[in-house]
């Protein structure tokens, strides 16, 4: 399987999380890499959640979003220019939001969270074979190593 790679910059609006998932999920069916659909519905809700915690602390900078595709692993990351980095908590069983994380968590293979020169980068995995795999190295259009 070939690598591919979508990489996005998007104003942090409400809007961004719609436009990302929309356009990472046309890309990733685009591949013609013969992801089964969960993999691709997982990857989708992936994308929502990284790029609507982006937008709540991006404030009028950008977010970017770059999805990338090797054989063994489809990482998603999520860069903002906000220096704060999540710290996941339990969300109260009256409010509607604060659960993004843990979807995160608990659909991911593995995920993190980085300082970077210019804000953060959220990235999430997943496995895409049993066998273990390498991470994937893939930037996004606001981080310059």
């Amino acid at each position: 399987m070939e690598a591919h790679q979508l990489a996005l910059s998007l104003p942090a609006t409400p809007a961004a999380a719609s436009q990302a998932r929309h356009q990472a999920v046309d890309a990733i069916a685009g591949w013609d890499a013969g992801l089964g659909t969960e993999v691709v519905h997982t990857a989708e809700l992936l994308v929502s959640e990284l790029v609507t915690y982006a937008v709540q602390y991006a404030g009028t900078g950008s977010v970017s979003l770059a999805v990338c595709l090797d054989e063994a692993v489809l990482r998603i990351e999520v860069c903002d220019t906000s220096p704060v980095l999540p710290q996941p908590a339990l969300p109260d069983a009256d409010n509607e939001g604060g659960r993004g994380l843990f979807l995160v968590a608990a659909l991911a293979d593995r995920y993190h969270a980085e300082p970077t020169v210019t804000g953060k980068r959220c990235w999430a995995e997943i496995d895409l074979t049993s066998k273990p795999s390498q991470e994937v190295a893939c930037f996004s259009p606001l981080q310059r190593s």
